[in-house]
């Protein structure tokens, strides 16, 4: 099989990229993987109009992983500045996650982060509620700083809560 590549994202690949966020992150489909949010929130995981905002964002970069031209994941690092970006919508096709894929995501993230922003930390975050994932980031170098964000659960645009305690924890590395 032959390795993903990892391109930018076009304004003509918004519609394929929606369709993969979504079905990774809500419904049936998105619990054929381990990193859903299926249980806690249902309705979209991001508009089309937001999504079609980040990729035209000169600020932000949307990273395509494919293979043999199918969408098989892709990662979103937005720079905050002062040497600060911002990686979110990390996405892997359900049937794929395990693979590795996720960890060549967030290194390609890294480096665009390093390369094309002058980042010195990237940061994220994570539903506070997702142990499991919280702990895969941090064997990657993601640790908490002790921040807590609000989630935004009276946006639709984000999904619709199934509980009312979400919460973001923030997680941070240092990338120099």
């Amino acid at each position: 099989m032959t390795e993903p590549t990892f391109r930018r994202a076009t304004a003509d690949d918004v519609p394929a990229l929606h369709a993969l966020v979504h079905g990774a992150y809500r419904g049936d489909s998105a619990r054929r993987g381990w990193t859903h949010e299926a249980d806690l929130l249902e309705g979209s995981r991001i508009d089309l109009p937001t999504l079609e905002a980040i990729v035209a964002d000169p600020a932000q970069v949307v990273l395509l992983a494919e293979r043999d031209g199918r969408l098989l994941g892709c990662v979103q690092v937005t720079d905050r500045g002062r040497g600060l970006a911002y990686l979110g919508m990390l996405t892997v096709d359900p049937v794929l996650q395990g693979g590795g894929l996720g960890r060549s995501l967030i290194a390609a993230a890294e480096t665009a982060a390093r390369d094309r922003l002058g980042a010195r930390t990237m940061e994220m975050t994570v539903i506070v509620q997702r142990t499991e994932l919280i702990d895969w980031y941090a064997r990657r170098g993601y640790l908490p700083t002790g921040e807590r964000r609000p989630f935004p659960a009276t946006d639709p645009r984000f999904g619709l809560p199934k509980r009312d305690d979400l919460a973001f924890v923030v997680l941070a590395r240092n990338l120099t």
